[in-house]
């Protein structure tokens, strides 16, 4: 360092010994990045800036060299306890200035002694606030607090700590080995929580498959059912329309036709023998009636029912009749008479033709 020579600073300095002091020769060139301190007759003078600079001979003397290029010192390795009891062995680098000469050649003895043993205490101290995990993973922290409280300390000194970095941090050996175990349990525990959370995903997606397949499956049924319901809903109402319309054709065919009764009974009689051929053909046990050859007596029994059937039409055709003529004569309107007697003459003539055609089916 530029300040005058000591054994003191030499063991914990990395820096090439400085030459000595420039003598006075009257002229003298100060070099760039760097400030002499001339004291006369024992007290300070001036600072020579770089250049050209005159001395007195005998009364100037050049007291202090001060160098005003960044610099750096090696901090050896020390010993700091931590906030949880655990002893680390750090070193680092500082890098400093000098920005005033003046201070730093009479604030201070050692300036570069000085630094390097405040940048240890406040190492120490600044570790001894902190927990190991928090030491070893907020270095950049712990560096700036470092920096600020050498700055803070060192301003009278004329030196500005510019930063500061920890080389190295040493654990112990056993706790170096159990923040060896404490990273594989960590891995071993991602690597199984991994694996559940696969084989949980894993299930999650057969349920969902297989559900989504119960869901298709039952809306397939579900539609097959509809479809066939309506296939048969159809089949049916065209089956009643058809038989309708059969039904509608026979029965005007009878009307129409003079021999219709007798194709009716006619028809009739084939029905009743198919219907007991089919029984006999479908069961080994079969009930019949006691007549079971008496054809005719079968189709007259239907054509008897059928005769009834007219009957009772008539009877009631006849009651209306006479209700209506009953009302017209109590009434005194006798265009409503006439009316009615009109309408009885057409009834009548109605009924006869009903009664014919009745008392000709019970001949049949």
């Amino acid at each position: 360092y530029g300040n005058r020579p000591s054994s003191a600073s030499a063991p914990f300095s990395t820096l090439p010994r400085r030459r000595s002091l420039p003598a006075n020769t009257v002229v003298k060139f100060v070099p760039q990045q760097e400030a002499w301190v001339v004291e006369r007759m024992g007290r300070f003078s001036r600072i020579l800036e770089p250049g050209l600079a005159i001395l007195i001979p005998f009364i100037d003397r050049i007291s202090y060299t001060q160098s005003l290029k960044e610099v750096a010192v090696e901090i050896p390795t020390q010993s700091a306890i931590t906030m949880d009891n655990v002893t680390l062995e750090l070193d680092g680098v500082l890098y400093y200035r000098v920005i005033d000469p003046y201070k730093a050649s009479y604030g201070v003895a050692d300036a570069e002694f000085s630094i390097m043993q405040l940048a240890q205490t406040t190492m120490r101290a600044e570790i001894g606030q902190m927990t190991l995990d928090t030491t070893l993973a907020e270095r950049n922290t712990l560096n700036h607090n470092i920096v600020q409280a050498i700055n803070h300390a060192s301003e009278s000194w004329g030196i500005a700590c510019l930063r500061y970095e920890i080389r190295d941090i040493h654990p112990p050996a056993k706790v170096v080995e159990a923040m060896h175990s404490q990273v594989s349990a960590e891995r071993s525990k991602r690597a199984q929580i991994l694996e559940s959370e696969g084989a949980r995903q894993s299930a999650i997606n057969v349920a969902e498959g297989a559900k989504q397949a119960q869901i298709l499956a039952s809306e397939a049924v579900k539609m097959e059912q509809i479809n066939r319901a309506m296939g048969e809903a159809e089949a049916i109402r065209q089956t009643a329309y058809a038989e309708a319309a059969a039904i509608e054709k026979v029965a005007k065919a009878i009307s129409d036709s003079e021999a219709g009764e007798l194709a009716a009974g006619l028809h009739v009689a084939q029905q009743y023998v198919e219907a007991f051929g089919n029984i006999a053909k479908e069961a080994n046990t079969i009930v019949v009636p006691a007549s079971t050859n008496d054809v005719a007596g079968m189709v007259s029994q239907a054509m008897a029912v059928f005769s009834s059937v007219s009957a009772n039409q008539k009877k009631a055709a006849q009651l209306l009749l006479q209700e209506k003529r009953a009302a017209a004569k109590e009434g005194d309107d006798v265009a409503g008479l006439s009316g009615a007697k009109e309408l009885g003459k057409a009834e009548e003539r109605g009924l006869e033709g009903s009664g014919g055609f009745g008392s000709e089916q019970i001949n049949h």
